[in-house]
């Protein structure tokens, strides 16, 4: 399925969108535009992936589009952009990034507009991860699956859980990543090479994470079978217990999951 696509938009995020669907094929960059207020940005864009992007809307490009993106931040005219899409009969779908506004209030007087509400991953070069997604009965599920599924996997949640999906889910990749690090540093620390010690870290990382998928065993039952009586293993997981290792993540979720609430707050 190849689509047609324009995004109200050009920021970072979107551009990781479209970068991923030009990369699968789901998207062609003479199909694709942007409308961007900053001319360094629509330069930018041009140059790089060769869509057609403008500090103008293209109102044809938006009427022929399967799908448009919302891709504007909480506090610019979101409700301008969809009132214009209202006023010129936009048919297709709308793809929506922007932060604490709901499907409700996106959804057009009439309540025929198709619209998903994402909450992208953040690791759509390699494709993986999950976007959180909420949408109306009106969606082209087939079409919007195709374009998310171009930058990873999706996870239909209750709107109201978007915030968590967001500190918790989306921000993952952020808890994995210090994780390594300190990971890593205590190698060093013990006298291993850095380099070796994160190519063992970043293994076992790997290697951890594919063992609970494939055997389908809790974390749990995994570490009984490695901390055996009186051993290396079992010595480590009791500095752990005693450490503030678990509650340290905990409070990092609820941190980034308040701070994504009161960002939507004023919308």
């Amino acid at each position: 399925m190849t689509l047609k696509i324009y995004s109200f938009g050009g920021g970072q995020m979107v551009e990781a969108m479209l970068r991923a669907a030009l990369k699968s094929g789901v998207i062609t960059a003479d199909e694709s535009g942007v409308n961007d207020i900053s001319a360094a940005r629509v330069a930018y864009l041009k140059d790089r992936y060769h869509i057609k992007a403008s500090q103008e809307i293209d109102w044809s490009m938006v009427l022929a589009a399967d799908l448009v993106i919302l891709g504007v931040r909480p506090q610019d005219d979101w409700a301008g952009i969809m009132a214009g899409l209202v006023q010129h009969r936009y048919q297709g779908d709308v793809i929506s990034i922007v932060a604490g506004v709901s499907v409700k209030q996106l959804t057009s007087p009439d309540d025929q507009f198709a619209v998903t509400r994402i909450i992208p991953n953040t690791l759509t070069d390699i494709a993986m991860g999950y976007s959180g997604v909420v949408k109306n009965d009106h969606a082209n599920q087939p079409a919007v699956e195709a374009f998310l599924k171009s930058f990873g996997k999706i996870d239909y949640v209750d709107e109201s859980l978007l915030d968590v999906f967001t500190g918790y889910g989306v921000a993952g990749p952020n808890y994995i990543y210090n994780f390594l690090i300190s990971f890593t540093n205590a190698g060093v620390l013990a006298g291993m090479p850095r380099e070796q010690a994160n190519k063992l870290a970043l293994e076992n990382l790997k290697a951890a994470a594919t063992f609970v998928e494939k055997s389908g065993k809790h974390p749990a039952e995994l570490l009984d079978i490695n901390n055996s009586a009186g051993g290396v293993g079992i010595t480590a997981q009791h500095e752990l217990d005693k450490s503030s290792f678990a509650a340290g993540i905990e409070n990092a979720v609820l941190a980034a999951v308040k701070k994504t609430k009161k960002l939507g707050e004023h919308n």
